[in-house]
């Protein structure tokens, strides 16, 4: 039977990561978007070309011009619609040691414990959710970490003065990519697609050009005609030769795409649901990629198991709606035949951003806490 975990906490945008100043529902509002800003959001969320000119290929796949498909892009965010444009590298193929942490805080006061755990650098995404665990939190840390992760979250809990933290850390990728589907109704989002799975990769080996072209790329990307340029002088190269690098890069797991990521409330998605699931041992590597393969699911793993939690897979869902992540998490039990599940509902968003890599952002915080 499937349980929804309800709880009080109020529907907030958003908190800034130093500040805790919450943005209001107005702010965070859907903004109506047209046909092709839906076309365009979709080729955009998508495998970005690495090319010189990356908006040609883009116009090309949505019927307009190089200009046109420029100028909407930047419209799109300055209006707030697209959070940013940029590469998407692999924590754990450079090295980071990362995990999902749920955390037991004080239910009257989350802010004071999501401003702690948002200073470390390592936390990309932080959430409160309606359940005991109340905290929601991914976070990694380099490889060659003084503290290492468990330390880390050691000090972590201290300092956010967590009752409890439970650590769940991945056992088994089955999908991770964050696309909305612009274009289709709950049918397409509730829909089974092409999901090819996941590369599993431990930590890769790194030339120092790598690094350097990780560091020279990651972060915003410009939007205009030759949006690498910018990062090829910094390298003192030729954009081709910086483009066949980051190819290789993709090539051997250490870069999974170029793509835009959006706001999911201001693009019209102001719900995801994390449906996790019991399934029994034994089906784990049967139903975990048909669970994936729903297009509304943007991330699928194999977790641990505690004594007082069974769920043994997390299926994270995206909707315009509670209802329309529900209709696509039911989908998945009408098609799995497991009923058994639990639908934790986020409803603050403390933190999300993209990890930047190697910086001295880590061995700072560590200095401070170790």
């Amino acid at each position: 039977m499937a349980a929804e975990l309800t709880g009080a906490a109020p529907r907030l945008d958003g908190v800034g990561e130093d500040t805790g100043k919450a943005r209001t529902r107005r702010e965070g509002a859907a903004v109506a978007l047209d046909d092709s800003d839906r076309l365009l959001l979709n080729l955009l969320q998508g495998r970005f070309p690495l090319a010189e000119r990356p908006f040609a290929a883009i116009a090309e796949a949505a019927g307009t011009t190089e200009a046109e498909a420029i100028e909407r892009t930047r419209r799109l965010l300055n209006e707030r619609i697209i959070r940013q444009l940029t590469p998407i590298y692999d924590t754990r193929a450079l090295g980071y040691r990362s995990m999902l942490v749920a955390a037991k805080v004080d239910p009257e006061h989350p802010w004071s414990a999501a401003r702690v755990i948002n200073r470390h650098p390592g936390v990309s995404h932080n959430y409160l959710r309606n359940h005991e665990f109340n905290i929601w939190f991914t976070i990694a840390v380099e490889g060659d970490s003084t503290l290492g992760l468990e330390g880390t979250l050691d000090v972590l809990g201290r300092l956010a003065g967590a009752q409890s933290m439970r650590q769940l850390p991945t056992l088994r990728l089955f999908k991770i990519r964050m696309d909305l589907e612009m274009q289709g109704d709950t049918s397409t989002l509730a829909a089974a697609g092409e999901t090819p799975a996941p590369a599993e990769l431990e930590a890769q080996p790194l030339s120092e050009l790598d690094v350097r072209m990780i560091q020279a790329t990651q972060g915003d990307m410009p939007v205009h005609e030759r949006p690498f340029d910018a990062a090829a002088e910094r390298l003192a190269m030729p954009v081709a030769r910086l483009l066949a690098h980051m190819d290789d890069m993709r090539e051997r797991g250490l870069l999974r795409r170029v793509a835009a990521i959006l706001y999911h409330r201001r693009a019209g998605f102001s719900a995801n649901g994390m449906g996790v699931w019991k399934v029994p041992e034994g089906r784990i590597a049967e139903l975990g990629p048909r669970m994936a393969a729903v297009r509304g699911i943007s991330h699928c793993y194999q977790r641990p198991t505690y004594e007082d939690w069974p769920y043994s897979v997390f299926t994270m869902a995206h909707g315009r709606s509670r209802e329309e992540c529900d209709a696509v998490l039911d989908s998945i039990a009408r098609d799995t035949g497991i009923e058994e599940r639990a639908t934790l509902y986020s409803s603050t968003e403390f933190k999300k951003i993209r990890l930047l890599y190697f910086t001295d952002d880590f061995r700072r915080w560590e200095e401070q806490h170790a």
